[in-house]
Formats: structure tokens, C-alpha cells, sequence
């Protein structure tokens, strides 16, 4: 999953960027409006969590505005020190779906974070499922068969863009994107690598394949 991150803070940006990617989230970090707006026009990304003094002058609630007018329909999460319910509501009439108070737990984020992404995914509940292949992204564990199947962060990322994508053909510079970030080095073989390693453990030793090679294109996981 892919999260855009304004935030003109370092030390609160080190803080949620390190911890979204303990999470296995690919994260952007944009330390200013402007940026933040123009990397949301070019990128594909699952949610944005903007600050809303972002200092120079900006706020984050004019990029939440400008975001919105893009036609971009992903979830944003509005951060700030501003405890005040007109803010809050300002914050919501502009087209951010959460607001989140500062100082705030790793955990707290994380939870309102999954829960946007759920709520925009139409997930009912943690677990994505394919065939006879079973995700459960609270619980971190993957089955086939009803036999556990050990991944590393890596692998159960990319696993779970793919489930989230059911059907769709996702070229490698997308998934750099979304497992990684944009600062992956598209020249490198890494994603075919964690593709082979994926493979290995969930499709080699079954008779049905999930995982396809779209020649040309990319993969795709499908029945």
C-alpha cells in the first residue's frame, strides 16, 4: 500500500514515515504543500496524511482542497496540534475523511490509517482471500490449504497489493511504487526476484497457479 505523507516536520515525518514502513507501507514524504500536491497529480497513491501547518505560508487543509479538486478520491487523514471542533469540521468540509489530534501513538495512526483503507477498499474485515489462499493483515499470517506459509515483510506486502488487486495487471514500476516508493531504482530486477521468492511459496507446490506473468506488462494474481 502506498501513503503520501506531507509533512514539513522532520522530526515527526522520521517518526511516521519509520513506522508506516515497519508496517510494510511504501511512504512518500513531501515537505511542503506544493510538492505534496504535485506528487498526488503523477502518483497513484491508497491515502495522503497531511499536516495542516506546514509552515512558509501553506496549509495543509488548501492541499486537501486542491487534492480533492485533482478528482483524486483517496483517503486523507488531516494531522494537527489544533484541537478545536470548528477546524475539525473545516477539515471535513474540505475533503479530508479523518482528522488526528498531535502528540499521537504509532498504534493510533496505524489503526485510523487501516481503517480508512478498509472503508475505501469496502473490506469488511482483515482478511483477503483468493482461491485457497488466505491473508489476514492484522494478524500478519498467510495460509494455503490451512497450512501456514512464513513470508518476509517484502513478500507479504507485495502478496498483499496483489490480493487487494484481484485481476489486475500490475506492471513492475506500479508495484516499486506501492511496495517500495518512488525512489526505487526502476532498472532493477527486484521486483521479478521477490515475484521467484513469492512463487516458491505459495504457487510451486500447488497444482492450481495464482500468480501470472503478463509478458510484456507485469503480473497479476488470479484464480
Amino acid at each position: 500500500m502506498k501513503i503520501l505523507l506531507v509533512e514539513d516536520d522532520e522530526a515527526i515525518a522520521e517518526f511516521i514515515v519509520n513506522s508506516l514502513k515497519a508496517e510494510d507501507f511504501g511512504v512518500d514524504w513531501a515537505r511542503s504543500g506544493l510538492r505534496g500536491l504535485m506528487w498526488a497529480k503523477v502518483n497513484q497513491y491508497d491515502l495522503a496524511i497531511l499536516d495542516i501547518n506546514l509552515g512558509a505560508g501553506e496549509s495543509g487543509l488548501d492541499t486537501c482542497e486542491a487534492i480533492r479538486e485533482q478528482g483524486k478520491i483517496f483517503p486523507i487523514l488531516v494531522l494537527s496540534v489544533i484541537n478545536d471542533p470548528q477546524t475539525k469540521i473545516s477539515a471535513l468540509n474540505l475533503g479530508a475523511d479523518d482528522y488526528l489530534t498531535k502528540p499521537f501513538f504509532a498504534a493510533e495512526l496505524l489503526a485510523r490509517i487501516r481503517a480508512l483503507l478498509r472503508r475505501e477498499k469496502k473490506i469488511t474485515g482483515p482478511k483477503l482471500v483468493i482461491a485457497d489462499l488466505e491473508m489476514d493483515t492484522l494478524a500478519h499470517t498467510v495460509s494455503r490449504r490451512g497450512k501456514s506459509i512464513a513470508l518476509n515483510r517484502k513478500e507479504f506486502a507485495l502478496l498483499e497489493y496483489m490480493l487487494r488487486n484481484v485481476g489486475t495487471t500490475l506492471t513492475r514500476g506500479m508495484i516499486l511504487e506501492h511496495v517500495w516508493d518512488m525512489n526505487a531504482d526502476p532498472f532493477t530486477n527486484t521486483v521479478d526476484v521477490h515475484i521467484r521468492f513469492l512463487r516458491a511459496k505459495i504457487d510451486d507446490k500447488y497444482r492450481k497457479k495464482l500468480i501470472k506473468t503478463i509478458h510484456g506488462y507485469g503480473y497479476k494474481i488470479e484464480e
